[in-house]
C-alpha cells in the first residue's frame, strides 16, 4: 500500500464516542433488526508503548468521524477482567462490529466468541488472536519487523567493527503472537551468525506484558550475568529498548553497544539521533487504522469486503483474510522521514539537547 501523510496531535479522551457520551442511547435508534452501525474498539494498554493512546485513538477516531458512524473506543490498561468487562459493556450497548487488540489470546478468544455469539462482527487489530474467530486481522507483517530488526542490529554491529559480538536478546510478551513473529523475523538473520560462531549468543528473555520496569531489571540481570560482555541488543520495542539503554548508561555502556527497537516513538528517535539505539522500526499506524476502519464499517452495515490476503492461524487451523501492511527500518540518517510523514512533529523530537542533534541529522 502506498504511504501517505499522516497526521500526528497529542490525544485526549474521546467527547464523541466515548461510553460517556453514548450513554444508554447506544441502541435506542435501533428499529426491529435494523441495528444503526455502531464500532465498539478496545486497545490493551497505554505503558507498553505510546502508540495505542499516541496515534492509534486519534487514527481510529478520525476514520469514524469521517464514515459519521458512531463508535466507542476503551483501553483495557492491560488489566484482562477490565478487558472482558469492556467487552461485554460494549455488546450490551450495541456494537454492531468490534475491534480487539489482545491481551492475550485466552482472553481474546472468549471475548471474540461471545461477540460471535452475539450476532456481533469481529476484527483482530495489530495481534492476531491464536484460536479465535475473527473475521479479520489488520496488522503490519510483523515477521518483516523482526527481520530489519536483526538486520538493523547486524548492520550497526559491523559498522562498530565489533568481532564476534555476544547478543541479547529482550522480546516481547509472551503473551503476545506479534512478539512470536517477530523473533521468527530477527532469528531469521541472526540465527545463521549463532550457527556459524560469527555471533555469540547471549541471554535471550521475553519481557512479561512488555513491561519496560522489568525489562530494565531483566537487562540488568543479563549484564551481571554475562560480566558486562553484551556487544549488541536485540529489544524488540523502544520501550524495551529504552529500558536496556537506561541500564548501559549506568555503566557507562551506551553508545557503545547498538540497540534496536521498534514504534518509532520520540523517545526512540532521540535516543538514535543521541547514538544510544542503533536503530527502530516505523510501522504507518495511521494506514493500519484506516484499513481496519474500513473494513469495520462495512462489517457493521453488514457488508464483507475483499482483502485479497489471508494469515493462517497456527493455533486454530484456519486463513483469516487479512490486510498486512509494510514496515521500514529507520537509522539516523533517515530519522527525518518519520517527521516528514507527520507521524510525530519535530517539536516532539527536537527538544532541549536534540535540536542541534536535529539540525546535524538534517531535520528542518
Amino acid at each position: 500500500m502506498r504511504k501517505g501523510l499522516l497526521t500526528f496531535a497529542a490525544v485526549g479522551l474521546l467527547a464523541t464516542g466515548s461510553m460517556a457520551a453514548c450513554g444508554d442511547n447506544s441502541g435506542g435508534d435501533q428499529a426491529g433488526s435494523d441495528k444503526t452501525p455502531k464500532i465498539g474498539v478496545i486497545l490493551p494498554d497505554s505503558k507498553s508503548s505510546a502508540r495505542w493512546e499516541g496515534a492509534d485513538r486519534k487514527f481510529l477516531e478520525e476514520a469514524f468521524k469521517a464514515a459519521g458512524v458512531q463508535y466507542d473506543i476503551q483501553n483495557a490498561q492491560g488489566d484482562k477482567t477490565q478487558f472482558q468487562t469492556i467487552a461485554d459493556q460494549m455488546i450490551t450497548n450495541g456494537v454492531t462490529a468490534l475491534m480487539i487488540v489482545n491481551l492475550d489470546s485466552g482472553t481474546g478468544k472468549a471475548v471474540l466468541d461471545k461477540a460471535k455469539s452475539q450476532g456481533v462482527a469481529t476484527i483482530d487489530y495489530d495481534r492476531l488472536t491464536l484460536g479465535g474467530s475473527a473475521q479479520y486481522y489488520v496488522s503490519f507483517d510483523n515477521e518483516a519487523v523482526g527481520k530489519l530488526q536483526g538486520e538493523g542490529l547486524s548492520k550497526c554491529l559491523t559498522d562498530k567493527g565489533v568481532k564476534n559480538p555476544v547478543v541479547a536478546y529482550l522480546n516481547g510478551s509472551p503473551t503476545d503472537n506479534n512478539a512470536t513473529l517477530f523473533k521468527n523475523g530477527y532469528d531469521s538473520v541472526l540465527k545463521p551468525k549463532f550457527d556459524s560462531k560469527e555471533y555469540t549468543k547471549g541471554p535471550d528473555q521475553a519481557v512479561p506484558d512488555w513491561d519496560n520496569a522489568q525489562a530494565a531489571t531483566i537487562f540488568e540481570q543479563m549484564l551481571t550475568q554475562t560480566g558486562g560482555k553484551i556487544d549488541g541488543v536485540l529489544a524488540a520495542n523502544d520501550g524495551l529498548g529504552n529500558a536496556a539503554i537506561s541500564v548501559l548508561k549506568k555503566n557507562k555502556l551506551n553508545g557503545k553497544v547498538p540497540v534496536t527497537g521498534q514504534d518509532a516513538t520520540p523517545q526512540g528517535l532521540q535516543n538514535i539521533l543521541a547514538g544510544d539505539q542503533c536503530m527502530t522500526v516505523y510501522k504507518a499506524i495511521k494506514e493500519e487504522a484506516k484499513a481496519a476502519a474500513d473494513l469495520a464499517i462495512a462489517l457493521a452495515k453488514g457488508e464483507k469486503k475483499e482483502t485479497g490476503q489471508t494469515v493462517k492461524d497456527p493455533e486454530g487451523g484456519r486463513d483469516v483474510d487479512a490486510v498486512l501492511l509494510t514496515p521500514k527500518a529507520i537509522y539516523k540518517e533517515n530519522v527525518k522521514d518519520v517527521i516528514a510523514d507527520g507521524f510525530v512533529t519535530k517539536d516532539e523530537v527536537c527538544t532541549g539537547a536534540y535540536a542541534q542533534l536535529c539540525t546535524d541529522a538534517g531535520i528542518s
